[in-house]
């Protein structure tokens, strides 16, 4: 698995300074054969784009021989028909290549979609498979940064610049033709001067990019700022902490440094640009004085020197453009290099080639490990050891122990949430890693000691459970998890939204809502993580009610913290620093006279173990 420590260049995987880039394709190469390969499926559309470009400059490049056809000849001589014939051409240029610009960008940003689709979707996929280990070492926005930013910028390659390039170096190419056609004493004038415009052009575009770069990072801070102080619980800490004066001082601070990058990114290089606006002024002053003087002019009609001015003025901007292709390609690599890093990353929880299939409906329920540690990656101790423990159908097993003992590692074992470093965890006697994600997902359920509710309605995080769920079947659940009467009670009933994080609710209810959510699922085993750990102690005895029916049937993992809850169970595992050092029933525990008993006659149960 890649190390997610480390983020991509500009910040969060922002591009934008070049010289990050270039360090980011050191440590990170992209093969062009791999890049090309998303472009293989769309041949038929490169190659189309390409004819249309070549096309359109070529076109193009008649403008100026027709100008001077009428300056030289149909004005002077008066021909109305040639005159008329050449104003039509003017017009026609002008019209075929509007049609085949728009064709152009129609059949590119088309294709430059189809390609973001393919990506989006696959890294989108390929991350769903991945462990909760990965998401755990992974930085705060960073996931979501390459899927969207770094994909949506890749857009702009392919579309623009990859489009650009073909165009500037077609223009680049026909134009220098055309005017060694039109006059070659001319065009060895303007290869004088064509150097230092260029020099100046690209100093400040490197200054330009320099600036740009810092400004896309101090906007990433102040977004940060934004999304972490203008959330519900950045809210309510700076309200609790009183830090609020300092949070809009914070605000303030990086707004103005944007103020200062947004200044100097408006004049950079505008002494610069002033020179070069003062070369080009300088290149048609030159040819003018060239075409008059005797010695050079001679032979050089007016049309001539007009059609060979409007191409020299229009060489440069195309020129410019191919200057720059080397930082353009540097970084639209560091934006492939960003996301295929990411399709490459080992799946800590492949999926079977060959799957053993798991009926639902013939699901016993029966779990057992066998032999099983785990190890989070770059951790230097196993968080469990050598683990060896039996559920039997329909039975409850309570796992207690101080916190930092492995109970949610042991936990998120049962759902596949994560997979032991060494032995296997059975279900009905096949490894859970023989089974399709989906399926285990069907007969394996779980509510968390963190419930996490969708920014939408209750209905919907209801429905997103059981799809199929009828109204009826959305109440009964809500009644099992005793909260229908607080939904009914609300002014839009199930319609009413959650609120980001679910904060419209307090904690207890949000958990209410988790339990109702998957009790929809209707589970063959059930792993309830410190689930009633939020709720008071009345309604906790409610929502225990629930859960006793709801496991009634069900082979259940109870990771728990009050002595009430562990007595319900058919069997108690105690677990310390990742091993089990006692397992048995209530009763069998307390005779024992061991850290179980200790728990119990000291009532430190809930402290100790929560």
């Amino acid at each position: 698995m890649i190390p997610m420590a480390m983020g991509g260049p500009g910040g969060g995987g922002r591009p934008g300074d070049a010289k990050q880039d270039k360090e980011w394709l050191a440590e990170h190469p992209v093969s062009l054969h791999r890049v090309a390969g998303l472009f293989r499926p769309h041949l038929r559309t490169v190659i189309v784009v390409i004819l249309l470009i070549v096309a359109s400059s070529l076109i193009g490049l008649a403008q100026p021989f027709i100008v001077r056809e009428l300056i030289d000849v149909a004005i002077p001589e008066q021909d109305v028909k040639l005159l008329l014939a050449l104003a039509g051409g003017l017009v026609l240029i002008a019209l075929i290549n509007a049609v085949l610009g728009v064709i152009q960008t129609w059949r590119a940003t088309l294709m430059g979609q189809k390609v973001m689709h393919g990506l989006r979707t696959g890294l989108f996929a390929h991350l769903q498979k991945q462990s909760l280990a990965f998401f755990t070492n992974a930085r705060s926005g960073e996931v979501q940064s390459r899927l969207t930013n770094d994909v949506g910028q890749m857009q702009s390659v392919i579309t623009n610049s990859a489009t650009s390039i073909a165009s500037n170096l077609t223009t680049v190419v026909a134009t220098a033709c055309a005017m060694v056609a039109i006059s070659w004493k001319l065009s060895l004038i303007s290869l004088v001067v064509l150097p230092p415009a260029i020099i100046l052009a690209r100093q400040t575009a490197k200054l330009r990019r320099k600036i740009t770069g810092a400004r896309q990072r101090e906007m990433s801070t102040l977004t940060s700022i934004i999304e972490e102080r203008l959330s519900i619980s950045g809210v309510r800490l700076a309200k609790v902490m009183g830090t609020g004066t300092l949070d809009a001082e914070q605000f303030t601070d990086s707004s103005s440094k944007l103020i200062d990058l947004e200044m100097r990114s408006a004049l950079a290089g505008r002494w610069r640009m002033a020179a070069m606006s003062i070369i080009f002024a300088a290149v048609p002053a030159v040819l003018y004085i060239v075409a008059g003087l005797p010695v050079t002019g001679e032979g050089m009609s007016i049309g001539t020197l007009v059609a060979f001015t409007g191409l020299q003025a229009g060489i440069f901007r195309p020129v410019l453009g191919l200057m720059s292709i080397s930082i353009q390609w540097v970084s639209a690599m560091a934006l492939f290099s960003r996301v295929f890093e990411y399709l490459d990353a080992d799946q800590a929880l492949p999926v079977p080639k060959n799957p053993r299939q798991l009926v639902a409906s013939e699901v016993r329920g029966e779990l057992e490990l066998k032999d099983v540690s785990f190890r989070y990656p770059g951790a230097r101790t196993d968080t469990l050891r050598d683990l060896n423990l039996k559920l039997a159908a329909g039975t409850m097993t309570a796992v207690v122990g101080a916190t930092g003992s492995g109970k949610s590692t042991l936990g998120s074992l049962l759902p596949r949430l994560l997979d032991p470093s060494s032995g296997n965890v059975t279900l009905d006697g096949v490894d859970l890693r023989e089974v399709k994600p989906q399926e285990i997902a069907a007969v394996v359920s779980m509510v968390a000691q963190e419930s996490y509710l969708l920014h939408t309605s209750v209905r919907e995080n209801l429905l997103w459970a059981a799809p199929h769920a009828s109204e009826g079947e959305l109440w009964e659940a809500l009644e099992a998890a005793q909260i229908a009467e607080l939904i009914r009670g609300l002014p839009e009933g199930l319609d009413t939204r959650v609120g980001q994080r679910g904060h419209r609710f307090s904690g207890g209810e949000q958990q209410r809502l988790a339990i109702a959510r998957t009790m929809l699922r209707r589970p063959k085993v059930l792993v309830l993580d410190e689930a009633t750990s939020a709720l008071d102690t009345v309604t906790e005895a409610l929502v225990q009610q629930a859960l006793d029916q709801l496991a009634v049937g069900r082979t259940t993992l109870l990771i728990a913290h009050r002595l009430s809850t562990v007595m319900r169970a058919d069997q108690i595992v105690v677990l310390d620093e990742g091993q089990i050092i006692e397992a048995g029933s209530f009763a069998q525990l307390v005779e024992l006279d061991g850290k179980f008993a200790r728990l119990v006659s000291n009532s430190e149960f809930a402290q100790q173990s929560g």
